[in-house]
């Protein structure tokens, strides 16, 4: 039992508060004296919900387009130490074939437990922000190609990222929507009359918002206005303070608000590794001080960033809540995920998952789903 804790319930901060744990569930929740047994005293700690990171690459050096099963664990590992307890991995593009291939090792985790789903960032974007995903393999989104994909993933895709502007892109929206994908939009030069048909065909994701596609301009609002405007649509940001301003974070999270906010890594493999060389897909990278740049042109290429570090920057950096981090880590992924019964929230009969965080908003324990990241069991 974990007592003396601020936890950070849905209804808000409490403190002095305490949470049993029974069979890798939320026992109970309470304030004040807690019921008796074993205590763990948390002397004031943050409680939140473990992170859910719904677009990773990798990370601890280890890729998810890779179909070695222990580099895939590693990638796991490494942002479970970080308070990540529930993920999705996510493939750049690739040929058909070759994502056909990964996807094969990814379901195995996925039907294990340990990764919520795949989401499939490409091969259908458009060429012109592309960013780090090779134009060599970029294709048009054909029924065919599609159907072809969700097959493979035997229902382990969740996600699939497009540009709607492409030839046969609104009609692969609902081909996606009717399988029970999230249609997501990204990577991609349409008009803001191009991306709405989109969203009334069902998409309902932003994919990393103002990254990788055509800016906001105050006389055509492009994606990211037609994004932002759209109350049906739940809008990704990098929260690194690298990929977007803290500014414009704080904008774009303000107006979308706690039902229409998430944050994510776009991490890739060399998160919590050493600064270097990496592969993303078919692409190189450099990383420098942390900054993933890909070594041809210096573009972005995903990020080395953690959930921990973006829950931080989002307060300390672009100053907002405690709480609204909470959702946009936490809460609102889990909806977007439909996993809000199972885990998101610290809620008596949902999975234990949560991160204890120190004064300087720094996870000190990880619980996932009952037992301790490295630690055995919790009592």
């Amino acid at each position: 039992m974990l007592t003396g804790g601020r936890l950070a319930l849905p209804e808000g901060l409490v403190d002095d508060g305490w949470l049993a744990v029974a069979d890798g569930r939320i026992s109970g929740i309470g304030t004040g004296t807690p019921p008796p047994g074993d205590h763990l005293e948390l002397a004031g700690g943050l409680v939140v919900p473990g992170f859910i990171d719904a677009h990773c690459h990798g990370g601890g050096g280890g890729s998810f387009s890779s179909a070695e099963a222990k580099e895939l664990r590693r990638a796991i590992a490494a942002h479970r130490r970080h308070g990540t307890t529930t993920m999705m991995a996510s493939l750049v593009s690739e040929p058909i074939r070759t994502l056909v291939n990964q996807l094969a090792a990814l379901r195995e985790l996925v039907e294990d437990g340990e990764l919520a789903g795949v989401h499939l960032e490409g091969p259908f974007i458009a060429e012109a922000r592309c960013g780090a995903h090779d134009p060599a393999v970029l294709l048009e989104p054909d029924t065919a190609s599609v159907d072809a994909l969700l097959r493979a993933g035997h229902g382990a895709v969740r996600m699939v990222t497009l540009a709607p502007e492409l030839a046969g892109g609104v009609r692969a929206v609902r081909q996606l929507t009717e399988f029970g994908v999230i249609a997501a939009i990204g990577h991609t030069d349409g008009t803001e009359e191009q991306i709405r048909p989109a969203i009334e065909a069902g998409a309902t994701v932003g994919t990393h918002l103002f990254n990788g596609m055509r800016p906001l301009h105050h006389r055509e609002p492009g994606p990211i206005g037609a994004l932002l405007d759209d109350e049906r649509v739940t809008v990704e940001l990098i929260c690194d303070l690298v990929h977007v301003h803290p500014t414009v974070l704080r904008l774009a999270a303000t107006y979308a608000g706690r039902g229409r906010t998430v944050l994510i890594t776009d991490a890739m493999s060399a998160t919590d590794a050493a600064d270097g060389r990496y592969q993303l897909g078919r692409l190189e990278v450099d990383v420098r001080d942390g900054v993933a740049t890909l070594s041809d042109t210096g573009s972005l290429a995903g990020s080395t960033l953690t959930m921990d570090v973006a829950f931080r920057n989002f307060v300390r950096g672009a100053g907002l809540s405690i709480p609204d981090a909470v959702r946009a880590t936490s809460g609102r992924p889990a909806e977007l995920l439909g996993i809000e019964d199972r885990t998101g929230s610290l809620e008596t009969g949902l999975s234990a998952d949560l991160v204890i965080l120190d004064d300087d908003l720094r996870p000190a324990k990880v619980l996932r789903r009952g037992e301790w990241v490295g630690h055995g069991i919790a009592h």
